[in-house]
């Protein structure tokens, strides 16, 4: 091993270690985050390079605080977000669980915001909640990963700006299909439906394909025939939203540690996460008001 290989190896071990210390609440506990060898698998499956070049140095607070149940899959979602945007150039990366980072002198240092399965948070300062819709209204950038949809439950405003609430979490594996093939948003799944096993989530509050582009949701005719989730059988996994002038990108995969060292998903992430700093240009017109509708790309008929 050369000597630049050895500094990147002992960072990447920093890394995972301060990945690890997650704070829920006021403790700080002590979680396993990836090994070596995973930092090692999730570092080959990044993409090469940006989907399109940063108008500008970009800044990500990839948050990770969480007040209800933790996801031993928080450092993993991390440390990719945190590589991936060092390997392609298309970010740099903070990564915290203080909630002083919503203070609006420091929101506006970011250009986008991650809640990395983030759960339970409540936003109980106003000044906070306004902040955040400031920044969001004003031209900045929101993502969700997995349990970042369960938050705000006593906040319709925060809820409504990341698109929808989880509900459940009735299977373990999905039949996905490609709401809007033509999407450049899921220009990596090649006009492909596909399954996925992973903690797939049922979401009500404000979802509605009236203020949301959907790009990807369960195929609910090849799901498990007791439970076909929503009463509309609608039942979405990732989309996006125009909010003010600013974006969000929503997708429920990243439950299980392996979605964070799956090539097609990452480049997918770092799209979403391009798009919602405002690098990658794509339509946000709700899917309801598409005319003609897009015919979705459906998985094969059984699991691969």
């Amino acid at each position: 091993m050369n000597l630049h290989e050895g500094v990147r190896w002992s960072c990447l071990l920093v890394l995972a270690f301060a990945a690890a210390m997650i704070v829920v609440g006021a403790s700080a506990v002590a979680a396993d985050g990836p090994s070596d060898e995973e930092i090692q698998k999730i570092t080959e499956a990044l993409p090469e390079k940006a989907t399109v070049k940063p108008a500008k140095p970009r800044r990500l607070l990839i948050f990770c605080r969480t007040e209800g149940f933790r996801h031993s899959s928080i450092p993993y979602g991390a440390a990719a977000l945190e590589l991936m945007g060092e390997k392609t150039g298309a970010w740099e990366s903070l990564i915290s669980d203080d909630m002083a980072m919503f203070e609006p002198d420091r929101l506006k240092e970011f250009d986008a915001v991650v809640f990395n399965n983030t759960v339970s948070l409540k936003f109980e300062n106003p000044e906070h909640r306004q902040a955040l819709i400031d920044f969001i209204e004003g031209g900045g950038g929101m993502v969700g990963i997995h349990g970042g949809a369960d938050n705000f439950k006593n906040w319709p405003e925060g809820a409504a700006m990341m698109g929808a609430v989880f509900s459940g979490h009735p299977w373990g594996i999905c039949p996905t299909k490609i709401d809007d093939p033509g999407h450049p948003l899921v220009r990596v799944f090649e006009g492909k439906g596909f399954w996925i096993r992973d903690e797939m989530y049922r979401f009500g509050g404000p979802y509605s394909r009236e203020k949301l582009r959907v790009l990807l949701s369960m195929d609910a005719e090849k799901g498990d025939p007791n439970n076909k989730g929503r009463e509309d059988r609608d039942n979405p996994v990732a989309w996006i939203q125009q909010v003010g002038k600013g974006r969000t990108f929503y997708c429920s995969l990243g439950h299980q540690h392996q979605i964070f060292w799956n090539p097609t998903l990452l480049q997918f992430y770092l799209d979403g996460v391009q798009y919602a700093l405002g690098d990658l240009k794509a339509d946000a017109t709700p899917s309801a008001n598409l005319n003609p509708q897009p015919k979705p790309a459906l998985p094969p008929e059984k699991e691969k």
